[in-house]
């Protein structure tokens, strides 16, 4: 029988809470247990958290508080632990800033699961527009790019086609023990940004498919924590961690050819910031060459 751990990262994220538990509560699945990995715990917080869970119940969840903010991919790693340890045989990961339109959402993910599928990721809209986030995607390695199919568009009969695919994000993903088991869990290093599409690079290498399944649909609440795409902490981690993506992924012509269009790229972004957008620009491009590779 499928277990599933759904694992969600907290970071400032009071404000979404309660449409997220009332997401869950409300799913016909029930051998789940929700893993609440909080890197931004306090005494408001966890009082909050109760009241929430009183209102949506859900199947069984354990709050487990970090010691400070420890990022996103080690906060999953955390929650994956703890769901591998408590016998899960899948592992959701999920974003707390999402909410699901169907109840029958997570049971729809976990019957493909038990029919071979071993990573499978939903169509994800834009919460408030109802535009595409993502109908599936794929991993550009000349640009060292996820690219999301439908981006910004109205949805169609076209996004309507179960398929393999070689990009997804993780804000709604479930994944198969035997995957983790084989290629590890999160690169820590990236903390934030980037992680997921390492993680999910690494896994279609090693021969694991990944299956978008378009019946199913969140909605996405993008960068309710993070500050939004001009954040200093946007800035900063997303483009460190694309130039350590660059070198601990790719070799040859294509390293080189991703490098050189990032810089490129970046002269026009840099033209257009403020001064501590500029100073955030550099750092991280800085540091992204100076980060040791962890293959």
């Amino acid at each position: 029988m499928i277990k599933t751990g759904l694992v969600t990262v907290l970071y400032k994220s009071d404000s979404v809470l309660e449409g997220f538990f009332k997401s869950i509560a409300a799913q016909t699945y029930r051998n789940y247990i929700l893993y609440l990995i909080d890197n931004s715990a306090s005494e408001a917080s966890y009082e909050l958290i109760k009241k929430i869970s009183e209102q949506y119940p859900v199947t069984a969840c354990r709050h487990i508080k970090s010691d400070g903010n420890i990022g996103v991919a080690a906060g999953n790693n955390t929650g994956i632990h703890a769901a591998l340890a408590d016998g899960c045989t899948h592992v959701l990961l999920l974003n707390n800033d999402i909410e699901v339109e169907d109840s029958y959402a997570i049971d729809k993910l976990v019957s493909l699961c038990g029919q071979g599928e071993s990573m499978i990721a939903p169509k994800i809209f834009y919460y408030d527009t109802r535009r595409l986030w993502m109908a599936g995607g794929y991993m550009d390695n000349w640009r060292a790019l996820g690219v999301h199919y439908g981006y910004g568009k109205k949805d169609s009969p076209k996004y309507n086609v179960g398929k393999y695919i070689s990009y997804a994000p993780t804000c709604f993903m479930i994944i198969s023990k035997e995957i983790f088991e084989k290629v590890g869990l999160m690169d820590e290093k990236y903390f934030a940004y980037y992680d997921d599409t390492d993680f999910v690079l690494r896994a279609t290498r090693a021969g694991f498919k990944l299956y978008y399944e378009p019946s199913v649909s969140i909605l996405h609440k993008v960068s309710s924590s993070g500050g939004g795409d001009l954040s200093a902490f946007y800035i900063y981690y997303s483009n460190r961690n694309k130039i350590y993506f660059i070198r601990k992924n790719l070799k040859g012509f294509k390293r080189f050819f991703a490098i050189s269009y990032t810089l490129t790229a970046r002269i026009f972004f840099w033209l257009k910031f403020n001064k501590a957008q500029k100073r955030e620009l550099v750092r991280g491009l800085k540091d992204g060459f100076k980060m040791q590779v962890t293959k």
